[in-house]
């Protein structure tokens, strides 16, 4: 996870607002028809902006599971949610010989083939404990989960399950984020199928885009992640999330050109004319990723001011003629209200969860609003 750069010493801060995060989560519970049944993805060190500061913010909002993608991630978290009632839950369940630090840690692994059920019924029948566990099914992403075949195996011999306290049976939407897509009501329709044949239990299916598609999607969990940091899960329709960050870089060189003169490496931007350019002091290495060359832009005071040049290890060139005023030490807004990372990640053909997961180290991390514990 990052490390806390104090703020006189990075040319850059990240501001992420924990109140925003507490908001985004009661709102996504109050559309699960299911009260209290919303959990939260915080895998990636809760999307690149701190897994640790932000999952007591959930808690005190309400929610009491957390899913992340690896072991590491869940110790992490479980280390900073200790003595509190919640269920941290690892998506790429048991690898070689990590059952004993499950079991030993409380952590509850998403089980993704019959060897891994195998492995955590081992566990609990050699440490004489009820295990929880809870259990992937694919239904059409074909990565993690029981296949068809290992499924029906499932199904005809359910004492496999010896020992284990299934809490969710559970499955991924692939297309969540296309409303109109087939595959959305094909998946619903396979993990009804599967789980009317497995012992009964509580299934879990909607993710961020999938709460949006209406409460037949819902079942006993959904299981949020980027509408929580303010990624839009309805692409095409306005955000009904909070903004969460905003990243602003401080300029370090203004500098006057005029053509024939260039910008960066590789000579990409010529000036046509008397040209004013702002150096900035975030780059690739901070994750601004170099496909936003010559075609990202800033925003300063609500003007907006494009790249120019190639994007950077360390540094970014902006046009700033327009703004005869800014000097270097002042700020420029890279991601917050007037650029969001949806629009960035737009611009730099991705997406946003790729623009927030790859935020740097060395950014100022600065945390406001953080909420009382109404839950």
């Amino acid at each position: 996870m990052p490390s806390d750069i104090p703020a006189h010493a990075s040319q850059s801060i990240l501001t992420i607002d924990l109140g925003a995060i507490a908001q985004n989560y009661r709102d996504l519970r109050l559309i699960h028809v299911t009260a209290g049944a919303c959990a939260a993805v915080i895998k990636a060190d809760a999307y690149g902006l701190g897994a640790r500061r932000i999952a007591p913010v959930l808690y005190d909002a309400g929610c009491r599971a957390f899913y992340v993608a690896h072991l590491n991630e869940a110790i992490e978290v479980r280390s900073v949610l200790q003595g509190r009632d919640a269920a941290v839950c690892v998506l790429s369940g048991l690898i070689a010989n990590e059952a004993a630090e499950f079991r030993r840690s409380g952590i509850v692994p998403v089980l993704n083939d019959l060897g891994q059920v195998e492995s955590w019924s081992r566990e609990a029948r050699t440490s004489a404990k009820v295990l929880p566990a809870v259990v992937h099914i694919d239904t059409g992403m074909s990565r993690l989960g029981l296949g068809a075949d290992e499924t029906a195996r499932l199904s005809a011999e359910p004492e496999r399950l010896s020992g284990l306290d299934i809490h969710f049976w559970m499955s991924h939407l692939a297309c969540a984020d296309e409303a109109d897509s087939p595959m959305n009501r094909e998946q619903l329709g396979r993990l009804k199928a599967a789980t009317g044949a497995l012992p009964p239990a509580p299934v879990s299916l909607a993710n961020s885009s999938g709460i949006f598609l209406g409460p037949e999607y819902h079942l006993d969990q959904s299981r949020p992640g980027c509408a929580l940091y303010g990624i839009n899960p309805v692409p095409g329709r306005s955000n009904p999330m909070r903004q969460v960050a905003r990243l602003d870089a401080k300029v370090l060189q203004i500098r006057t050109i005029d053509h024939p003169q260039t910008v960066g490496y590789g000579a990409t931007h010529r000036a046509a004319g008397p040209t004013r350019v702002a150096t900035i002091s975030v780059g690739y290495a901070d994750g601004w990723l170099r496909s936003l060359s010559n075609r990202g832009f800033a925003v300063v005071n609500g003007v907006k001011v494009p790249f120019i040049g190639r994007v950077s290890m360390d540094l970014i060139t902006i046009d700033v003629t327009s703004l005869p005023d800014l000097k270097p030490g002042d700020p420029v807004e890279l991601m917050g209200n007037h650029l969001t990372a949806d629009h960035v990640a737009d611009l730099a053909g991705t997406i946003g969860y790729e623009v927030l997961t790859r935020l740097g180290a060395r950014f100022h991390r600065r945390y406001i609003s953080a909420p009382s514990g109404t839950a």
